[in-house]
């Protein structure tokens, strides 16, 4: 699990984690029924967002990762009183302050929204940078742009994130980057805009179901907002928010992630509580491949069919193929005959996996932003090491589908964003052990 002294357990207190591998022996189909846990990326912000109202607040469905609980640590070092039993928490924000812990925050980029809601209900928040990320540059210049839109005055220093309003005011923000849309960014600016005087207009915002998601459990809380899962959202400011009961979506990325496993071991897996709508580009550039998948009022179905084809594809933001499932559909596109092509326009440095396929037999060049795929080999066993939490469930995924032994290192990453995918994946036929060292 993590790679360092402890991390707060959801009973309370710090525990200490040994560095986990899992042992898989491949060539197994995976068949039955999986049950889909919460949206890791609706939750994190989700749980922030209790920070806008002193009243409780119940979220079910939040998903058992190492993510969530660090996420709930820092709610606690602000004030915020947490409590969980199973897959519901409630949290009551009574009295809190504007001063995040540094050596808390800076180890996980997602507590970077705990920003928008402290400036929203405070006026006022110092939280520390995010640390850097594996797979590429991701800056907050948009978050803190829009957040100064706002009229928050923000000063970058010694790390920290100084950030102070005397009064919020709407405002009309372009949020657009680089690559596109921030979820994130439009997430935290959202959240601050529904305690700004006024109306605020989100151009260029992200449409992914997770916003929309974060946006739905807002407007339970007392928030107006207009125009959510388009690009252009309007916020219009109220008082004051209060407390809210409410179910997290399920989480897209391991439904695709589970789907395409059950496609790489030529297996046949039902997603219980998977929307399929949220995976339109996934299930498109699946079914091109040759797959089929069934959708149901509970889920969908999803296997391997009994002709496959090459496909290329181009991440972009929603509803274009997410960048979070790139890794995993690589690893289906070596086991098809023919050229297949994947060009990463969301991180420039998410091929840190190819490497760790090629030395399970995958022919794989990159040329630029675009990895090139030979498939149709034979996978074989071998011991990779996972760089970050994509890379490393496709690497498990690449083991389950090739002959031999694989270990797969480092997979405190998969903790981060996978709820107990060893235990899913036994009970699948999956033969794969977790394993102390």
């Amino acid at each position: 699990m993590f790679e360092k002294s402890g991390l707060f357990a959801a009973n309370g207190g710090w525990v200490t984690f040994q560095m986990d591998k899992f042992v898989i022996d491949g060539g197994h189909p995976l068949h039955g029924k999986v049950k889909i846990s919460g949206a890791k990326n609706s939750t994190l912000p989700m749980l922030a967002a209790c920070l806008l109202t002193e009243e409780p607040c119940i979220i079910h469905n939040v998903p058992h990762l190492d993510d969530v609980d660090f996420m709930l640590e820092i709610l606690q070092s602000l004030g915020a009183s947490v409590e969980r039993q199973g897959t519901t928490v409630r949290i009551q924000s009574a009295k809190i302050t504007p001063f995040g812990d540094y050596n808390l925050i800076r180890k996980m980029r997602g507590s970077i929204c705990i920003l928008g809601p402290l400036v929203g209900r405070l006026g006022e928040a110092t939280v520390s940078m995010p640390g850097g990320c594996v797979i590429g540059t991701r800056p907050i210049d948009l978050h803190l742009k829009g957040l100064r839109a706002l009229g928050t005055r923000i000063e970058v220093e010694s790390g920290y994130v100084h950030a102070k309003a005397i009064k919020l005011r709407g405002n009309e923000i372009f949020l657009g980057g680089r690559s596109g849309p921030t979820v994130l960014g439009t997430i935290n600016v959202m959240m601050a805009a529904c305690l700004a005087e006024g109306r605020t207009v989100i151009d260029c915002a992200a449409c992914e179901p997770e916003v929309v998601d974060v946006a739905r459990f807002l407007e339970a809380m007392g928030a107006k907002i207009e125009g959510i899962g388009s690009p252009s959202l309007i916020i219009h400011g109220v008082d004051r928010l209060g407390g809210a009961e409410y179910s997290v979506i399920p989480d897209r990325i391991e439904a695709a992630t589970f789907a395409l496993a059950a496609a790489v071991t030529d297996g046949e897996v039902f997603m219980e509580d998977a929307d399929l709508q949220h995976l339109s580009a996934v299930a498109d550039k699946m079914q091109e491949a040759g797959c089929e998948l069934v959708r149901s009022e509970n889920g969908f179905l999803a296997r391997r069919g009994k002709l496959l084809q090459s496909v290329d594809i181009t991440t972009q933001p929603h509803p274009g193929f997410p960048t979070d499932a790139q890794a995993q559909m690589m690893v289906f596109m070596t086991l098809i005959p023919g050229i297949s092509i994947i060009t990463e326009r969301i991180f420039e440095s998410r091929f840190m996996h190819v490497n760790e396929l090629i030395r399970l037999g995958a022919d794989i060049s990159i040329e630029g932003p675009s990895a090139i795929v030979k498939g149709g080999k034979k996978l074989s066993g071998a011991p990779v090491m996972a760089s970050d939490l994509r890379a490393s469930a496709a690497l498990v995924l690449a083991g389950l589908a090739a002959r031999g032994r694989t270990e797969v290192s480092r997979v405190y990453h998969i903790d981060r964003g996978y709820e107990k995918i060893d235990a899913k994946l036994e009970a699948l036929g999956g033969r794969i052990e977790r394993v102390s060292v």
